[in-house]
Order: C-alpha cells, then structure tokens, then sequence
C-alpha cells in the first residue's frame, strides 16, 4: 500500500510539473507571437498605388541612396536585394505586393552577420525615405 501511495506522489508530482512547464510554453508562445507582429508591422508599410513596377523602382533608388549595392531584383516576384558592407555585412531584402487594386505592400527584411534585424530603427529609415521617394514621384516632382 506504502509502495502504491508513494506511485501516486510521485505520478502526481510529475503530472504537476509538466502542467507547469506547459504553461510557461504557452506564455514563451504569446510572447514570441506578440513580438513577431510587432516586428512585421516594423517591417512592412502599405503605400496608395498601384503601380508595382514603379514601387519596384523606387525601392532600388531608396536602397541606393542608402548606400545598398543592389545584388539581385525580380521584377515578377517584386523581389529586390541588396547588401550594404560597413562594420559589418547588412543585407536587406523587400518585396512589392499588390494589395487589392489600389494599394501595395512593401515588406523589407533585414539581417546582419546572418542574424535578422528586429530593431525597428532601420526599417523606419528605409520606410521614411520610400514614403518621401513615392510621394515626389507620384507627384512628379523627380
């Protein structure tokens, strides 16, 4: 009976133990999918236009203006890629979308030393000089 009792405890003690750490997974899962949305929205911007090949442009202007060597762009996917070479590498990569049939999604995905960026500085950066670039050449300004 001793033996059975102390089987219990002890199946008890266990059972209460991976409760816990489950619960501390699901809080870990929370807060990673709370900072992975703060992230993509650092990341991605909606911009009123339709033009993609246009944005695609803009975004190889914006990138070079910020000193990136442009390595590769895929005007069908909307892919653009390029690196900045500094301290360190830095490599940027965006994509262009159509979002409806008036607006875009650009997306910029950072990374340094094959790390990713998720400081929202360098995205802001790239965003506010692509906002700025948009907005002359829709006005036709450039």
């Amino acid at each position: 009976m001793t033996n059975k009792l102390a089987q219990f405890f002890m199946l008890l003690l266990a059972t209460t133990t991976l409760a816990a750490c489950q619960a501390d997974s699901r809080q870990q899962i929370l807060s990673m999918d709370k900072s992975q949305v703060a992230l993509r929205t650092a990341q991605s911007r909606a911009f009123d236009t339709s033009d993609t090949t246009l944005t695609v442009r803009t975004v190889i202007a914006t990138l070079q203006d910020l000193s990136f060597t442009i390595d590769k762009v895929d005007n069908t996917l909307g892919l653009v890629s390029a690196t900045k070479a500094g301290n360190s590498l830095l490599r940027m990569t965006v994509t262009v979308r159509p979002r409806g049939s008036h607006q875009i999604i650009v997306r910029a995905s950072a990374q340094e030393r094959l790390n990713a960026i998720s400081d929202a500085v360098p995205y802001q950066q790239f965003f506010d000089n692509l906002a700025q670039a948009l907005f002359l050449e829709a006005h036709e300004i450039i």
